[in-house]
């Protein structure tokens, strides 16, 4: 990962964690707070129940004349206090250390007690024992969050990274495609003024040269903008497949590359400039990846638009892949993946279909179906 892909990968986890630690932060005083005063009532209402228990007792053993005989209940303790002991302790529930303490009149003095007492740290046990069971409950949770957001952000920085990675390779492509011409042209012109008179070659190079550097200009005018404000009208697109086959003469002749068209009248209600650009495409894609002295054939009818040319193929796994925006099947004549997705952009615009035949190392056909 790159410094901006690392800072948008820590952020995503900062956030993620930093919003999940305090809902599990609330969650779990939540669930404390209703535990502890669950635990609370609990309490209260067992010594209740214990003191109104040996209450009862302490009063039926009074006025039966029996042996008193109070059971022990596990956990709690029980105290019985005179009036004298009475004095040294308040009546009601509170807490005491450890210990919650229910102080009972229940008695009303039967056999000389004054009050009943009952305490028990069962409380307190339980209690430490909860809030325990909370945090490291939080904290497994806390841990288990993390692991996720690790994930997701992994997970959703995966496409930003193959987008970016796309894109450094695209401006890297652009960089070396634009290096071409741009390289070509100084040339020409440098030698152009060495030699002081008109050079037919000289200048080809230069009207080469300039013609790839427009249509790569082109191309990317069309990703950023799209010509969406250009209206559409009826076109022939006879006149226009001419100009632009007319336009790549200098480069098929440089290959020796002979294009052999047959054209039809057909029109069609689009915007001139996307046909240029969709023919543009295709024959500069068909010349790129020919080999020298071979042949392209053209055909225009009112059904089609056929383009065949006799260049290095594609493999058949990689046809579906290759109008795909920034996908290039080959590095063998440059290019930066991006005229056969205006191709399909276009074609999809006008309800054309694309139809693709190619065989590795025979070459390819690229047929439009009006």
């Amino acid at each position: 990962m790159n410094d901006l892909e690392k800072k948008s990968f820590y952020s995503f986890v900062l956030l993620y964690l930093s919003s999940s630690f305090v809902f599990v932060l609330l969650s779990g005083y939540w669930y404390y707070s209703a535990q502890k005063n669950s635990l609370e009532s609990d309490t209260y209402y067992k010594l209740t129940h214990i003191a109104d228990k040996y209450s009862g007792l302490i009063i039926n053993a009074q006025m039966k004349g029996k042996m008193l005989h109070l059971p022990e209940e596990k956990g709690f303790e029980y105290y019985l206090l005179s009036k004298e002991e009475a004095k040294n302790h308040k009546q009601g529930y509170y807490e005491q250390g450890r210990y919650k303490v229910l102080v009972s009149s229940a008695p009303q003095e039967h056999l000389g007690v004054k009050y009943l007492l009952v305490k028990t740290a069962i409380y307190s046990q339980k209690l430490e024992q909860l809030i325990w069971n909370v945090i490291v409950t939080m904290g497994l949770s806390f841990i288990v969050i993390g692991i996720i957001s690790i994930l997701l952000a992994r997970l959703f920085m995966k496409p930003v990274q193959k987008r970016v990675e796309q894109i450094e390779n695209f401006i890297q492509d652009v960089t070396h495609e634009l290096n071409t011409p741009i390289t070509a042209l100084s040339m020409s012109a440098s030698r152009g003024i060495k030699k002081g008179v008109y050079d037919k070659n000289i200048l080809t190079n230069i009207a080469i040269s300039t013609k790839q550097l427009e249509s790569i200009y082109k191309s990317l005018s069309y990703l950023n903008f799209s010509e969406e404000l250009q209206q559409s009208e009826e076109l022939d697109l006879a006149p226009i497949l001419k100009q632009s086959i007319h336009y790549y003469k200098e480069l098929s002749d440089a290959k020796e590359i002979k294009i052999e068209a047959q054209i039809q009248s057909k029109t069609l209600l689009a915007v001139e400039s996307r046909m240029e650009l969709l023919f543009s495409n295709l024959i500069s894609n068909a010349i790129k990846y020919s080999m020298p002295e071979t042949t392209i054939k053209i055909t225009l009818d009112a059904k089609h638009f056929i383009i065949e040319d006799e260049g290095v193929g594609i493999k058949e796994e990689k046809l579906q892949e290759i109008f795909q925006l920034y996908k290039r099947d080959s590095n063998i004549a440059g290019g930066f993946g991006i005229g056969l997705s205006i191709v399909k952009q276009i074609c999809d615009t006008y309800n054309i279909e694309v139809k693709v035949n190619s065989k590795l190392g025979v070459g390819s056909r690229f047929e439009l179906v009006f």
